[in-house]
């Protein structure tokens, strides 16, 4: 025989089992919803992630294409008004001839920053078309520069200072040129 108390839970049970029907269909159509936004929203941010990874590699590439080309300008004695580059271009340097004045390819200033101007015509010998070392299926880019040469009362360069930029060549479409510049002074 069951005693009342077994009874008693028997019974709590059986209400219990009964009150639980599990989620109606107006929930799960609501669940499914608040799903399916989530998603959505998630899928727009795809594309922008996409760009924003390309264009950080194309300004890496450009950082990457000015510097090697800054870092051998700089390697130039001062009394080379040019010189031939690692890729076989042969790139102006400027001369004592034309002091404290820029040659080359113009340039903007932007606050204190200096910046090759990629509006203006290309200067012949301050300018090379680089292929893009990561994939030679694009436009490559064009890198342009621009030389300062200080003179001493003789007449003598005593510093010069390079300024280079690079652009991604993509047709119409147009990416932010990269610039940095340098300067090398004569040790005494």
């Amino acid at each position: 025989m069951k005693s009342a108390a077994q009874k008693r839970r028997q019974t709590g049970e059986a209400r219990l089992v009964s009150q639980q029907r599990g989620f109606t269909l107006v929930e799960l159509a609501i669940a499914t919803v608040v799903f399916l936004v989530g998603v959505v929203a998630v899928m727009q941010l795809v594309p922008a992630a996409l760009q924003s990874n390309l264009n950080n590699r194309v300004d890496t590439t450009s950082v990457v294409v000015v510097q090697r080309e800054l870092d051998q300008m700089v390697k130039q004695p001062f009394s080379s008004v040019s010189f031939t580059d690692a890729d076989g271009n042969v790139c102006d340097l400027g001369s004592a001839a034309t002091p404290n004045v820029v040659v080359g390819s113009p340039v903007t200033q932007y606050g204190e920053f200096v910046r090759i101007d990629f509006t203006q015509p290309l200067v012949a010998g301050y300018n090379f078309q680089a292929a893009d070392p990561l994939d030679r299926t694009e436009g490559g880019y064009d890198v342009r520069w621009a030389v300062i040469t200080s003179v001493d009362a003789k007449g003598k360069a005593v510093s010069k200072r390079f300024i280079v930029g690079a652009r991604q060549n993509l047709g119409a479409r147009t990416l932010a040129p990269v610039s940095l510049d340098s300067w090398q002074q004569l040790s005494q």
